[in-house]
């Protein structure tokens, strides 16, 4: 999944000025982030885990109480923007994929609890039923879940659900589930979806009785519980449909509904009165509802939490970070310390870059060993923010390899110009070629664009630095015929598997318009592998990933590594029950409430 922004934290270490005195042996702070380094890697290595499947009864609502919620009023959210997208098939960016928890709602679902991830029957009885070698996957609909209007939720709804996002409707979303019932080339399959009479046939997608859903495919899918727990695969009731309007004012499933919207300014949740807390294992309906403020930047936003002062006792980050140059004022205040949650994130930042337009790879290379990581990493928070990597997977993916650094940036953090003049010179670089660098109009991306200009100009390019609306940032990048040569993106693992990273971001045959692999990578070598690699049980393919892995970052390298996101988000003295979440890597919007409503 793609990251609105950079995020993620666990570090709570304060980082010893620039030329303080060092004194031998190792003081308190450094035992200090020791320690903390270490109880990162555990709390990495935990959410790593691969997840459970819940049968009925752990499906089955109401979800448990939260120690101490009250019901009543409003909590308040400040965000920098609007929502990327509100369609559930267009949902593939996490701040969209947030708000989903609040309004939508799946056949399956994650819960979170002391044993890791579960996935649930969310509109379903339960996680899925295999069948035929996992080949054959059959869901029954729960009674007494509907939709905002009093509308029952049938078996048509799902087949609607899943056969819209074949459509040129829908252009932003995942695609997982239509690969694997039609192919990579899936739109062929029923290029209108389902707005001019066809459907898929029984035999990939039957729906034999109003209750009943059965997904039938070419190969065993035993992911496929994770995939329809994903936003990207909420119901779309077939009689709410509007096609692109839909982007606009969903029709909700969950605890909360659209009240109102105010594009640019706000938006309103109050409660979904046709929600039923018995269907429902995983959400609460706690507050009255939630305002939207979508015009708050990030340092703004910091300000009114530490001040902790009226409305803002009430507040909430919804996928921002605690901004930066405030970090210490956090971090120094246990008062406000304490009003935070952190903890590691799934993504991945790279430098990623455009294969059409960036052809030679030794250029690819010089440009990945200049970077300077932990400069980058300090315009994100510092230790808070951020973690040099040496490669594409993250510490939260299964197997990870923190000793896998083949551009040495643990020893060069901060770029390696000489190595990189070496190869440029190789290369036969001519001094002012032009570089178009697209970069997010948000306070990280901005410091980030100037440390990046810097470093290449410094290599002899000439930079040519375009700013995008953080809104639509991967909606420009993901154009095929986009003009820039690189820009910086997250990638984030959809469930704990290398596949789920691999595949949507390095697979040749998924490169398409609003397609997830930027780089447009096409390495045969690399296709191969994944078409092996998703056959494998997860034990035997973690090799099979891992030689994937050293493949596309040093074989082909269509992204330069640069750091592993950490999350650290602050809330008001009157918000009740924040953690974080390890399935949405943001404070757990399910379980919050208000101390004194």
């Amino acid at each position: 999944m793609k990251p609105i922004r950079s995020r993620s934290a666990r570090a709570i270490v304060v980082a010893a000025a620039a030329g303080s005195l060092v004194l031998t042996g190792c003081s308190s702070e450094d035992k200090k982030g020791s320690n903390e380094k270490a109880q990162n890697q555990q709390d990495a290595a935990k959410q790593s885990k691969p997840v459970s499947y819940g049968n009925a009864a752990a499906s089955t609502g109401p979800a448990k109480d939260i120690a101490g919620a009250k019901p009543g009023g409003f909590i308040s959210v400040y965000t920098q923007s609007d929502l990327s997208h509100m369609d559930p098939g267009q949902i593939y960016v996490s701040d969209a994929g947030q708000f989903s928890n609040l309004v939508h709602r799946g056949l399956t679902n994650y819960q979170e609890g002391p044993n890791g991830l579960v996935v649930v029957g969310d509109v379903a009885t339960d996680s899925g039923k295999s069948s035929n070698g996992g080949k054959t996957w059959t869901y029954t609909i729960k009674d007494g879940v509907k939709d905002e209007n009093g509308n029952a939720i049938t078996s048509a709804d799902v087949r609607h659900t899943i056969e819209r996002m074949y459509s040129k409707v829908i252009f932003d979303g995942p695609s997982y589930i239509q690969t694997w019932l039609s192919g990579s080339d899936y739109r062929k399959a029923l290029p209108d979806g389902p707005y001019k009479g066809k459907k898929l046939p029984d035999t990939v997608l039957a729906t034999p009785d109003a209750k009943t859903v059965v997904f039938n495919f070419k190969e065993a899918q035993p992911d496929l519980p994770q995939a329809l727990a994903m936003p990207g695969y909420s119901i779309v009731p077939a009689k709410a449909d509007t096609k692109e309007n839909y982007d606009k004012k969903p029709v909700a499933l969950g605890p909360y509904k659209i009240a109102e919207t105010k594009p640019g300014k706000s938006m309103k949740l109050v409660k979904n009165p046709n929600w039923d807390p018995k269907t429902d294992a995983v959400r609460h309906q706690y507050p009255d509802g939630f305002n939207f403020t979508t015009t708050i930047d990030q340092a703004s936003q910091t300000k009114r939490l530490i001040s902790d002062q009226g409305e803002a006792k009430n507040a909430i980050q919804f996928t921002d970070s605690v901004d930066p140059a405030q970090m210490q004022s956090v971090i120094n205040d246990p008062k406000v310390n304490k009003r935070t949650v952190k903890g590691y994130q799934p993504y991945v930042w790279q430098m990623t870059f455009n294969l059409d337009r960036m052809k030679d790879k030794k250029i690819r290379d010089a440009i990945t060993y200049a970077i300077p990581n932990q400069r980058m990493i300090q315009a994100d928070g510092g230790r808070y923010g951020g973690e040099l990597a040496g490669g594409l997977f993250a510490p939260t993916l299964p197997g990870f390899d923190p000793n896998y650094d083949p551009f040495e940036k643990k020893k060069t953090p901060n770029g390696n110009e000489a190595k990189a003049k070496e190869l440029l010179k190789e290369a036969g670089f001519k001094q002012g070629t032009k570089l178009s660098y697209a970069y997010s109009n948000t306070p990280r991306g901005q410091k980030q664009m100037v440390i990046i200009k810097d470093a290449l100009n410094k290599l002899g390019f000439n930079v040519q630095a375009h700013e995008i609306d953080r809104k639509s940032f991967y909606e420009q990048i993901g154009k095929l015929n986009n003009t820039f040569d690189l820009y910086m993106t997250g990638w984030g693992q959809d469930w704990p598997s290398p596949g789920t990273v691999v595949t949507p971001v390095y697979d040749g045959e998924l490169v398409s318009d609003g397609g997830s692999n930027y780089s447009h990578i096409k390495d045969p070598e690399v296709t191969n592998g994944i078409n092996e690699a998703v056959q494998l049980s997860p034990a035997e393919a973690g090799p099979k990933w891992a030689e994937i892995h050293k493949r596309i970052v040093e074989g082909v390298n269509p992204a330069a590594p640069v750091y592993y996101s950490k999350q650290i988000q602050l809330s008001g003295s009157n918000i009740g029950g924040a953690k974080y979440s390890t399935e949405s890597s943001y404070i757990n919007i399910n379980d919050l409430f208000l101390i004194n409503p």
